[in-house]
């Protein structure tokens, strides 16, 4: 089994390591700007960097890369950028929204939408989840009834990602109640479309540069072209997307481990106490080293999710196993970092505690560890 990279892969890496510390530096403004939500000039320059379309066709405008060096390109940007919110809605953005276009749109709406996905000229919304319906996805109470050359929909979605920002949504709604989890349908909805509303952003605990906030559709009309997939076919869909969504965006949480390892070692090196070195008390140093432990698992587990993806082998036990572990053991690397630095770690101008905020919502979206848990005893025959 080869476990090395390529000089081609460690070349991107690093140029995109390089290329996010360059553009969004570290600069120790936690608590004000590097707090605040994304603008239209990060998007657009996220697009630059080539970040929003790296999985996707480069006939459509993106890198056309697999799953393995998607999710190296996003664990270098997600080590290379603290503002993690940003990551995490360039990651939403592209695998909960552009890869259901690519693998279920039509030709009409790939063409019309992912370019400008690529290029960061439009900004796409993740709606899935809704108040009375967060792990259960076939009871969604967003109806969407046929009509005359399209669809209607009614209904509200809440912490839609990107929502306050986004230019279109993708969207699931029942379209057969008696059918569960077969009676769902995706859509892609433009944000200007008739009866589309959306709120402000949402006050949250971590990842506050990503704006978060509900979208009601009120007799939206969605044309038969922004279908995706077939009729019934959106849970197939929405679970597609989430096998890209809980590996390639939870490599950023990998590199976000990463940073906080690096950032603990050069902490414990110079940090002095009673005369001796942090590095020098083994209580402190095996915690580092557990932290290590934990980053470099997930990141296999993470690397071999992605390897079955892309030979197109059954991956979900795989995909739970390494959203499990990614999201588990970034939320314990934060908790760590904080232990490490003492009260520094616990002071905004560091971006320690930052951290931490921002890792644990990683164990709640993407599928919560309970439900990856869930999906790994079933794989096993529990």
């Amino acid at each position: 089994m080869e476990f090395d990279w390529s000089e081609r892969q460690r070349a991107r890496y690093h140029d995109t390591l390089t290329a996010v510390r360059d553009a969004f530096p570290e600069d120790g403004t936690a608590a004000g700007a590097a707090s605040a939500t994304y603008d239209r000039k990060d998007w657009l320059l996220l697009g630059r960097l080539g970040l929003l379309g790296l999985s996707v066709p480069t006939r459509y405008g993106g890198e056309g890369l697999g799953a393995l060096d998607t999710a190296l390109r996003v664990e270098a940007f997600g080590r290379g950028c603290h503002r993690t919110g940003l990551v995490f809605g360039a990651s939403a953005h592209l695998f909960a929204c552009a890869m259901p276009v690519v693998d279920f749109g039509s030709e009409e709406l790939r063409e019309r939408v992912l370019p400008g996905i690529c290029r960061g000229e439009l900004i796409a919304g993740n709606a899935m989840t809704e108040d009375g319906a967060g792990s259960d996805v076939s009871r969604l109470a967003v109806t969407a009834r046929p009509v005359e050359g399209g669809w209607v929909l009614n209904g509200a979605k809440s912490f839609v990602s990107n929502g306050p920002a986004a230019d279109l949504y993708v969207t699931y709604a029942t379209t057969d109640p008696r059918a569960g989890h077969l009676g769902v349908t995706g859509f892609v909805v433009d944000r200007t479309a008739a009866g589309v509303s959306a709120s402000g952003p949402m006050g949250k605990m971590g990842l506050t540069q990503c704006p978060a906030g509900t979208v009601e559709f009120t007799d939206c009309f969605v044309p038969d072209a922004a279908v995706l997939g077939e009729p019934g076919q959106g849970g197939a869909v929405f679970q597609h997307s989430m096998g890209w969504e809980r590996a390639c965006l939870f490599a950023g949480y990998v590199g976000l481990a990463d940073r906080l390892v690096e950032r603990c070692v050069e902490h414990v090196r110079a940090r002095r106490q009673f005369g001796r070195r942090l590095a020098e008390f083994q209580a402190v140093s095996h915690r580092i080293a557990d932290m290590k432990l934990r980053v470099e698992a997930a990141r296999l587990l993470l690397y071999r999710a992605c390897w079955e993806m892309e030979r197109g082998r059954p991956a979900t036990l795989s995909v739970a196993l390494s959203k499990l572990a990614v999201s588990e053991g970034v939320v314990q690397a934060a908790l760590d970092a904080v232990r490490t630095f003492g009260g520094r770690g616990y002071l905004t101008a560091g971006g320690i505690e930052a951290a931490l905020r921002d890792a644990v919502p990683s164990v709640l979206f993407s599928g919560t560890s309970d439900i990856q848990r869930e999906l790994i005893a079933r794989e096993l025959g529990l």
